[in-house]
């Protein structure tokens, strides 16, 4: 048999654990390169004997229950993370920090898909188990594995709402940075809107015309100072008018 432990879910990559089992009538051989479950089913057996005395169906037990528990700090590391990064989409989707929180995004979905393909796997061994499928699980032992199938499959099911989290997530970044440069737009429309009449009026008296009365006017640049920016002024309060600028009308009233 081969199962899988997480050890942590951090640095963006899960560190799986492999752990192989051999079963045989009246023995137990694991491996267990990095002591996940191993070490504490070894402190356990130093203090008491009495799940080996069980026989060696519960010490399989025993061992699969420690690498299914291990799923639960890292769901909470998950949970934890995925809270912070619906935050981090709201504060800085469309800023220069934008690109780094999508690439976490990217990065969070790359974990839960792993940790999806080997959920999947696993499950079907537990499953198996827990049907007593296996011959050297004798029957009084089943309950017991059908617990841990069962909270494996919580942990599983618990997994696979994260997911719909990232996507709602990137769904949000995506609107988010989508709205925001929509703003950008906008500004840059309305500055464009306002030099536009301006920029016509500095090209008409820029025309170097001889019969042009503005031309010997004595007052002739004061005043198309003074008429752009009237227009400037006008077109300004129209756009308050409309609630383009400086709030909604409605909610103002």
């Amino acid at each position: 048999m081969i199962v899988h432990g997480i050890g942590a879910a951090k640095h963006d990559k899960l560190q799986t654990v492999e752990i192989d089992l051999v079963i045989g009538p009246n023995w137990l051989v694991t491996h267990d390169p990095a002591g996940l479950v191993s070490d504490d089913i070894g402190t356990e057996l130093d203090h008491s004997a009495r799940v080996l005395a069980k026989g060696i169906a519960w010490l399989t037990h025993a061992v699969l229950d420690r690498a299914v528990d291990r799923y639960m700090p890292v769901i909470d590391e998950l949970d934890a993370e995925i809270e912070e990064l619906e935050n981090d989409v709201l504060d800085h989707a469309g800023t220069s920090r934008g690109r780094t929180v999508l690439m976490r995004i990217l990065a969070f979905n790359r974990r839960l898909q792993e940790l999806r393909r080997m959920s999947i796997h696993q499950r079907e061994i537990l499953l198996r188990l827990s049907r007593g499928e296996v011959d050297e699980m004798p029957a009084e032992t089943l309950p017991s594995f059908r617990d841990v199938y069962d909270h494996f499959l919580r942990n599983h099911d618990i997994a696979e709402g994260y997911r719909d989290l990232v996507t709602s997530a990137l769904d949000a970044y995506l609107s988010v940075q989508s709205n925001r440069m929509n703003e950008i737009t906008k500004t840059l429309t309305l500055m464009s809107t306002v030099m536009l009449p301006l920029t016509f009026i500095v090209g008409l008296y820029g025309m170097n015309f001889k019969h042009m009365t503005e031309l010997e006017w004595v007052w002739g640049y004061p005043a198309a100072i003074g008429f752009m920016v009237v227009v400037a002024i006008g077109i300004l309060l129209w756009f308050r008018r409309r609630g383009w600028i400086g709030g909604d009308r409605e909610s103002e009233r």
